[in-house]
């Protein structure tokens, strides 16, 4: 029996639908948006191997990474795999077919055991229901030896805009540091590396804030509810008392890591 408490897993049925649903509509404009998701993303990019030869870049999006994967490892073979078609579709339109674009989950990869030697996964297992289920899942899909190199975000990201909105449980929800590492102790896999921080970007306005978080898909407003211009004053107000020289804060809670599967 999974020793993982059930905090780790959301209730709703249609979670998954839900958030297919939301990068789907998101992902014309997410390359736009994803500054700071980027900036993320150079922290694993520095770090990676000299050398992959079947690479699966985990919760692609727009396909960013995969085609910097495609043109880092130039005889390698990279997949790119995504829950939201709409993402997919984006990606493959803008960067061909030299990738292959897979639909699927994170939790169940549909994709042969044993058959990566590098996973690369930038902001994407933080939307998955079960986090043992994905490391299990990365487990099957390395091949002995195999790496992945994984950014995922903590309890306290968009702390400030949780406190300008007066609703945190419509914001993104994580898990716990300790409970990503027991997931990852009962996966099999082992943590070569991993590294904490804490990283704060700065926006004129609140307007510039809400188009920022769609990069990571949160949302404000509760389901079914429409936010009135009331709604969008008293969050600007609440938000203007955090404000600092540089404009609004707004942090993420960042954890790299860096797994191996035993040979």
């Amino acid at each position: 029996m999974s020793s993982i408490p059930p905090q780790l897993r959301r209730p709703s049925a249609d979670w998954q639908a839900r958030v297919a649903h939301a990068f789907s509509r998101a992902a014309p404009q997410y390359d736009a948006l994803a500054s700071a998701q980027r900036h993320i993303g150079e922290t694993l990019w520095n770090d990676l191997p000299s050398e992959a030869s079947h690479i699966l870049d985990l919760g692609c999006g727009t396909g960013y990474w995969s085609q910097r994967l495609a043109e880092r490892y130039p005889h390698g073979h990279v997949t790119g795999l995504d829950i939201a078609p709409g993402m997919l579709e984006h990606a493959r339109s803008r960067h061909g077919d030299h990738i292959a674009w897979q639909p699927g989950s994170a939790e169940s990869l549909p994709t042969p055991r044993h058959l990566f030697d590098l996973v690369f996964s930038n902001l994407a297992i933080q939307w998955c229901c079960d986090t043992l289920a994905v490391m299990q899942s990365l487990y099957r899909v390395l091949a002995p030896g195999g790496l992945a190199y994984i950014s995922t975000l903590l309890p306290g990201t968009l702390v400030e805009v949780a406190f300008a909105w007066q609703r945190s449980s419509a914001l993104l929800t994580t898990p716990s540091y300790r409970l990503v590492n027991d997931a990852i102790h009962e996966s099999g896999l082992r943590c070569t590396h991993q590294a904490t921080r804490v990283e704060t970007f700065f926006y004129p306005d609140i307007k510039a804030v809400m188009a920022s978080i769609k990069g990571v898909g949160a949302q404000v407003a509760r389901p079914n509810a429409m936010l009135t211009r009331a709604d969008l004053a008293a969050a600007a107000t609440r938000f203007e008392q955090l404000r600092k020289r540089q404009g609004l804060p707004v942090s993420y809670h960042c954890l790299n890591l860096q797994l191996e599967k035993p040979r």
